[in-house]
């Protein structure tokens, strides 16, 4: 019999998205990016916030730097530590790093800050936590902002509103170079980078939204099974496309 309670299936079905998530075309290049706008040297000190399964945090162990994994679950640690046993990994929330004052060169969040309700409080640890010239790199998605095509438009962008208003904070990504600004760091700087994928890999993520709009009752389970069949149809025959742009923002600690 199984002891798996639903949260830690809930989180083993996350982590397996999230892996597919991680090999897409495209995705150790954006990876690569936050490590290059990081200019992080060997033996420096950076902090990777909802590490999830810690892949960047080996990563950047791999190229000398002194990086440490932080994460809320611990279902997700045990993953990581299993997976990367050389790097460090700590349970502990985005509000509460396990870091001393100014002990960090570099503070890394990576498809985290849409989950947060307070992403202002999570910038005032990273000030804390981060030593003067230290530099910060926010990676996220905008939630309001996936590109669908499809050939019921209006019913796309109300699935594609309901899904963003099931997340705590679904346009902060837009808002990252406004909220380091505001949080008195310098030299910001902001760019796009937009996935682009043709094949079925992501129809799931697709067909979430439906699941979304019916759990939420925006919409019924019967006005959205021909809107799921058009998509599954549309992977079928290699006419699926979805886009999703990808901000990356930096900045750097006064």
């Amino acid at each position: 019999m199984s002891t798996s309670t639903p949260a830690s299936t809930s989180i083993r079905s996350l982590i397996a998205v999230l892996d597919v998530v991680d090999d897409l075309p495209g995705a150790s290049e954006v990876r690569e990016r936050t490590y290059q706008l990081l200019a992080s040297a060997p033996g420096e000190c950076v902090v990777d916030v909802g590490c999830g399964t810690g892949r960047a945090v080996a990563e950047m162990h791999q190229r000398g730097v002194r990086a440490v994994g932080v994460d809320i679950d611990d279902t997700t640690l045990a993953v990581a530590r299993e997976r990367w046993p050389e790097s460090p990994f700590q349970l502990a929330d985005a509000y509460h790093l396990p870091l001393a004052d100014a002990e960090a060169q570099g503070y890394r969040a990576d498809k985290l800050y849409h989950a947060l309700d307070d992403p202002g409080r999570a910038l005032l640890e990273a000030r804390r936590v981060l030593a003067p010239g230290g530099r910060i790199v926010l990676a996220g998605q905008d939630w309001d902002t996936l590109v669908i095509d499809s050939d019921q438009p209006e019913l796309t962008r109300l699935l594609v509103a309901a899904r963003a208003d099931t997340v705590a904070s679904p346009r902060v990504a837009r808002a990252y170079r406004t909220l380091l600004l505001d949080h008195e760091f310098a030299d910001v700087s902001v760019e796009v980078h937009t996935g682009i994928f043709t094949d079925s890999r992501m129809l799931t993520l697709v067909s979430g939204l439906a699941d979304a709009a019916v759990a939420g009752g925006v919409l019924t389970r019967a006005e959205v099974e021909g809107w799921v069949g058009e998509q599954t149809e549309r992977a079928r025959s290699g006419r699926f496309l979805l886009a999703v742009p990808l901000f990356v923002a930096a900045g750097t600690r006064r």
